[in-house]
């Protein structure tokens, strides 16, 4: 048997089916020191370390994703920050939203105006050479985007040049089925917006399948334009409408956070752009898939 008073010279005394196994000492009563680790002495105190607290958990370095949110910079510090964030930012789409639907219905509805977009096409040229110069603006100048008030200034601008652009494409159509693919992208995107609010499946974790996604569905539209048929043209619409409706939900998922990626805190007017062009998106896929030209 083995004796705590007795000193070995070789190491343990050999256990029942264990040899004795040379280098260890024996273990001595209070020994190790709490604190230290496997085989080394206790770590003294370093100053500026407070030890960890009961049920305290280190909040990550940016906030919100463990990854620091997407944009890489400071996240949602608190579920309040983050509420005020999403309000923020599906007021600003609201006023977007209404501001295109209102440009529609000016469009389709007001005789002179029809006249005069249809017999200038240039301002629509004008228009969408506004619409990429401040989208590219706005999605890779992130210190213009966050500068306040010049971001909201380019944000209605981009809006406007946007609505203009949608309601030339709208007068190309009847109304009845202008109202039509309103009514199917309403519900569409209040169906796609409820199930990502509380699905527990993580669409930003797709990002590089969204992104191969899209690449194909560009190369598909170059060949569309040079194979002009109309069974070709429905099925490009119905795919773009479908593969909008998955950016769509990426993209509140993103908003609303807790997700593997995240936006900032700061990033509203990113957000809001990101939604608007989903949902405009959406719309004219529809209209083009289900319209009846006039």
């Amino acid at each position: 048997m083995y004796d705590p008073n007795k000193q070995y010279p070789g190491g343990y005394p050999p256990q029942p089916g264990y040899p004795a196994q040379p280098g260890f000492a024996p273990p001595q009563p209070g020994y190790p020191p709490a604190g230290a680790g496997y085989g080394q002495p206790a770590y003294p105190a370093q100053p500026g370390f407070a030890p960890p607290q009961p049920g305290y958990e280190q909040a990550p370095p940016y906030g919100g994703s463990q990854d620091g949110g997407i944009m890489g910079a400071t996240g949602f510090s608190s579920k309040e920050v983050r509420a005020a964030f999403v309000r923020k930012v599906y007021f600003i789409l609201m006023l977007q939203l209404a501001t295109t639907t209102g440009f529609i219905f000016l469009f389709m509805n007001t005789p002179s105006i029809n006249l005069w977009v249809t017999q200038n096409p240039g301002a629509a040229i004008g228009a969408y050479v506004v619409f990429i110069v401040l989208y590219i603006v706005l999605i890779c100048c992130e210190h213009i985007r966050r500068q306040h008030p010049t971001n909201l200034i380019m944000l209605a601008l981009f809006t406007l040049a946007m609505s203009y652009m949608v309601g030339c494409i709208s007068i190309q159509y009847k109304t009845q089925s202008v109202l039509l693919a309103f009514g199917i992208c309403a519900a569409c995107c209040l169906a796609v917006t409820l199930f990502s609010f509380n699905t527990k499946y993580d669409f930003t974790s797709c990002a590089g399948v969204l992104f191969v996604c899209a690449i194909a569905f560009m190369i598909f539209g170059f060949i569309a334009i040079f194979v002009r048929t109309p069974m070709m043209h429905k099925v490009y619409a119905g795919i773009g409408s479908i593969l909008f409706m998955a950016f769509l939900a990426f993209d509140t998922q993103m908003i609303m956070g807790g997700k593997q990626h995240e936006l900032s805190a700061e990033d509203h007017v990113f957000a809001t752009i990101q939604l608007y062009m989903d949902i405009v998106q959406i719309f004219l896929f529809l209209l083009s898939l289900f319209g009846e030209r006039r």
